[in-house]
Formats: C-alpha cells, sequence, structure tokens
C-alpha cells in the first residue's frame, strides 16, 4: 500500500478534517515504530531502509508493511483520528483492532 492509498482509502471510510500532512506525519509515526521495534530487532533489519515521510515524500512510495498485512494502516489512522477528535472509547476500540 502506498500513503497515498492510505490516506484516500482512511478518507473515504472514516471522513475527518485532519489535512493530509498530519495523515503522512501519523503514518511516518507508525512505520518509525515498526521499523524500531520490529524490523532492527531482527538479523537483516539493518538492510531494509526507512526515511521519515514528510510533505515532500513522494505519495505513491510504499509503506513498510506489505500485502496482506498492510490491512494495520487503517486503523492505525483511524485510531489518530479518533484521538485527535477526544473519541476516548472509539481509540481504544480502533487501537485493540
Amino acid at each position: 500500500m502506498t500513503i497515498l492509498e492510505a490516506i484516500h482509502r482512511i478518507d473515504v471510510l472514516k471522513p475527518n478534517t485532519y489535512t493530509q500532512a498530519e495523515k503522512i506525519r501519523w503514518l511516518s509515526e507508525l512505520d518509525g515504530m515498526i521499523k524500531r521495534e520490529i524490523i532492527d530487532a531482527h538479523e537483516g533489519g539493518d538492510k531494509v531502509t526507512y526515511n521519515e515521510y514528510t510533505e515532500s515524500t513522494v505519495l505513491t512510495s510504499n509503506l513498510l508493511v506489505p500485502h496482506p498485512y498492510d490491512r494495520i494502516y487503517l486503523p492505525w489512522l483511524q485510531a489518530q483520528i479518533d484521538y485527535f477528535n477526544g473519541e476516548n472509547g472509539k481509540y481504544q476500540n480502533s487501537m485493540a483492532m
């Protein structure tokens, strides 16, 4: 899944007022955690490259997690939207997903 695909899919599934830049930052946070806490913890992790996503990142860049596991991006984005909307119950449910 690309950055743009993830943003487009969450905007369709959960309409929101957050900017594309905010969603790029949220995706970058998740991939940063995946790189640091999962990939780097295994042999060969240093061969996987990850650069923080910013507004200048090419939006057709692939996210770190490949299909079929790339489903994690949508609940993550949904959780961030819920969190910043102050919807704590929805946030907890989204994070549990």
